[in-house]
């Protein structure tokens, strides 16, 4: 059921666009093969922004992402709507609107994509939960494979993380922290930059400590509030 909803999502999304594309005069079918170039880099981008830890990091990725679409969107007019005349000459049939050579422009469709489909995709994780979903990832070059319900917190350390199951076990991986929170969802919450926990299998015990199968982890005061809240509801 996921599936099938962000795959909805997208449909309306490109939708929108193509029909965004059409009142920039372009046809229907120029519009629609312009409109996928947007979906494979908003995608891009909402999978790597949670991996870049610095600020120059994600300006360098936005930046990328930015100089990926207006080429492609060149390659395309150039490739499919011009045409050699008989005196050697390129004859344009379709000039670049400047809306799509424009980052400011381009930068706000893309990230509407990715903040939509990010959000989408937590609700429809909230709203359709699989109850024994399982993960796999990679620790020390060997593919794990685990039940969520099985995964007591996770933990950040420096440029690795810990993922610690309610038996004591801790695989290590290179994922980030906030791609971790974005992959399990909930009821997984996050109180501190370097924890996340799974909410159903902890206690709040103060208003600065969570225990969690048998370890007391630190609550940070930016995320004191929320998960009072989440607790007490």
């Amino acid at each position: 059921m996921k599936a099938a909803g962000r795959i909805a999502y997208w449909m309306v999304a490109l939708g929108l666009l193509i029909a965004m594309l059409v009142s920039l005069d372009y046809q229907a079918d120029q519009a629609a093969l312009i409109s996928l170039v947007f979906g494979p880099c908003a995608i891009a981008l909402e999978f790597w922004m949670p991996k870049a830890r610095k600020p120059i990091d994600k300006v360098y990725l936005s930046l990328a992402v930015l100089v990926t679409v207006t080429l492609l969107i060149l390659v395309l007019h150039h490739s499919l709507w011009t045409t050699m005349t008989q005196d050697g000459f390129i004859s344009t049939q379709k000039e670049v609107s400047p809306m799509l050579v424009n980052p400011a422009f381009l930068g706000v469709i893309l990230t509407a994509l990715a903040v939509g489909d990010y959000f989408w995709g937590k609700w429809l994780g909230g709203r359709f939960r699989e109850e024994n979903r399982s993960i796999t990832f990679y620790s020390d070059r060997k593919s794990v494979t685990l039940s969520v319900n099985d995964i007591a917190y996770i933990e950040s350390n420096d440029t690795e993380v810990h993922v610690v199951t309610l038996d004591g076990k801790s695989y290590r991986n290179k994922t980030g922290i906030n791609q971790w929170e974005h992959l399990l969802g909930e009821p997984f919450l996050r109180i501190h930059r370097s924890y996340l926990i799974n909410a159903n299998r902890a206690i709040l015990s103060t208003s600065d400590c969570v225990l969690v199968s048998g370890k007391e982890l630190p609550v940070s005061r930016k995320y004191k509030d929320t998960v009072r809240t989440a607790f007490e509801t």
